[in-house]
């Protein structure tokens, strides 16, 4: 047995380094990726110039969700392969400085199309970094025991970015006005992408102390490294677990893009709570409608239409202000639903990561948050996504609990299903076609697709209405896919 189980490493500064690269990485990923969820209405409406109501930002969000995703899936596919062709770590560290450079870039965003092309490229560099950190972890702690744990800890810092992204987001609401300009204005949501610039100031000093993976550099030296090939995936020995771990990545993303990341832009604003505070502009527009014709009608000499004059002046001055005041609740509220949701993800990755070390059977693991996903999940999309925030809070809690937690469990699993010289290559293929390209258009099919034809008397009830289709189906079709799912052997075939 001490000859099949390497022993675990011993901790130095090397590798505190490497994990704390990992971290930064983790942590960061899902910086990136929760920013649209937390920006996407308000900076669509800005760009396109419409309301926040407007059917066209439902459209663009669909739009950016699936086609970022899309884009992500394809180069991230491309990403697996040189991580087994040229090393993990080089591929790691370009992966955080592509999507941090385009986080920047697309807070200067002037149109949807621009912010829709950077949202592209941050989705490249996020997908990429994903499977280059795995695999480089798993190789580096190759002793079963401490590599579930140095991954299980890692991930869990995945949520922790999702609170970090939250909390910029709040401050960037509470603090733009004192913030330096961009074109002109002080819009939140251009200050909460730039700060997607942040995890590539520390790399600039870790970098020098981070080893390559000592499994794939000794094969690499030695020649024994073979060349990467999808083609390999689908031999005998690995087709299964190839299938079945793409359409289980798949069901993942679809609950997570075509539900769970829809609450704060898509449905939050049609809660009662954030309904009321614009409430006002109905009779404010219809003041302004008959001050309007009124003005019109009148003689050029009429003595009152001065007064008028200056009552519209007015009345469209405190339509404005009762318009700001509503998108600050909405915002507010937002990003106090977000919170709840990526402590419910922080809370899911540290339970999947304490019941790795218990739970024997990898299938069991999975379905211990699949089942309680089926049953309770739609629920909250049905009652408190439309009618109660403090519910909705907790709803969302118990979702990014039972939802999230499937993210570690995958990064956990995906380095034990596939030797060395594919492993970037397999888990890039189930994390990006099965994940990204196929999960992800769960976004596009909930807000274009199923929201359409739901009942409803607006936009945001519908994409509840909506959600909750899609996210019992896709939960169904993953407890179903993970009858398939092979057991992997404790060290993963080399």
């Amino acid at each position: 047995m001490s000859l099949s189980v390497p022993e675990p490493r011993q901790l130095g500064l090397t590798e505190w380094a490497i994990i704390v690269v990992a971290i930064i990485g983790f942590a960061f990923d899902i910086y990136e990726l929760l920013m649209m969820p937390l920006i996407a209405g308000p900076a669509l409406a800005d760009l396109l110039k419409v309301p926040l109501g407007d059917p066209l930002v439902r459209q663009w969000v669909g739009y950016i969700f699936w086609s970022s995703a899309m884009a992500g899936g394809v180069f991230g596919l491309l990403g697996g392969w040189l991580t087994d062709r040229y090393g993990r770590r080089r591929v790691l560290v370009w992966s955080i400085l592509i999507y941090s450079l385009s986080a920047l870039a697309a807070g200067f965003s002037t149109s949807a199309p621009m912010l829709l092309f950077f949202r592209c490229t941050t989705f490249i560099g996020v997908c990429v970094e994903f499977v280059a950190a795995v695999a480089w972890l798993a190789e580096l702690f190759p002793n079963p025991r401490q590599r579930e744990k140095v991954l299980g800890f890692t991930q869990a810092f995945s949520s922790v970015g999702g609170l970090l992204v939250t909390g910029a987001n709040i401050l960037a609401v509470k603090y733009a006005a004192s913030l330096p300009a961009i074109y002109g204005g002080h819009t939140s949501w251009r200050y909460t992408l730039i700060s997607g610039l942040l995890p590539a100031l520390p790399l600039l000093f870790i970098r020098p102390f981070l080893p390559e993976s000592p499994a794939w550099a000794e094969k690499h030296r030695a020649g024994t490294l073979r060349r990467p090939s999808l083609r390999e995936l689908w031999s005998p020995e690995l087709r299964r677990v190839t299938c079945t771990t793409t359409l289980l990545f798949a069901c993942a993303y679809g609950a997570a893009f075509g539900a769970i990341q829809l609450v704060p832009s898509q449905i939050v604003p049609g809660l009662p709570s954030v309904q009321a505070a614009q409430a006002p502009l109905g009779s404010l527009k219809r003041q302004e409608a008959r001050l309007q014709i009124q003005i019109r009608q009148a003689a050029a000499d009429h003595p009152q239409k001065g007064v008028w004059q200056r009552q519209l002046e007015a009345n469209q001055a405190e339509q404005k202000k009762v318009a700001a005041t509503a998108r600050e609740v909405g915002k507010q509220t937002g990003n106090r639903v977000q919170l709840y949701q990526e402590l419910g993800g922080l809370t899911g990755r540290i339970l999947l990561a304490v019941l790795a070390l218990v739970v024997v059977s990898r299938v069991r693991l999975l379905r211990l948050f699949l089942w309680p996903g089926l049953i309770l999940i739609p629920l909250v999309f049905v009652f408190p996504a439309q009618n109660d925030v403090e519910l909705l809070k907790w709803g969302m809690f118990l979702a990014g609990l039972l939802t999230v937690a499937q993210f570690s469990f995958w990064g956990n699993y995906l380095p034990q299903a596939y030797p060395v010289h594919l492993r970037g290559t397999g888990e890039s293929f189930a994390a990006n076609v099965g994940g990204r390209m196929l999960g992800t258009s769960a976004a596009f099919i909930t807000t274009n697709v199923l929201a359409p034809h739901m009942p409803g008397g607006s936009s945001f009830t519908q994409v509840a209405f909506g959600a909750a289709i899609m996210v019992a189906f896709v939960y169904a079709v993953a407890i179903l896919a993970s009858r398939f799912l092979p057991e992997p052997k404790p060290t993963g075939p080399e």
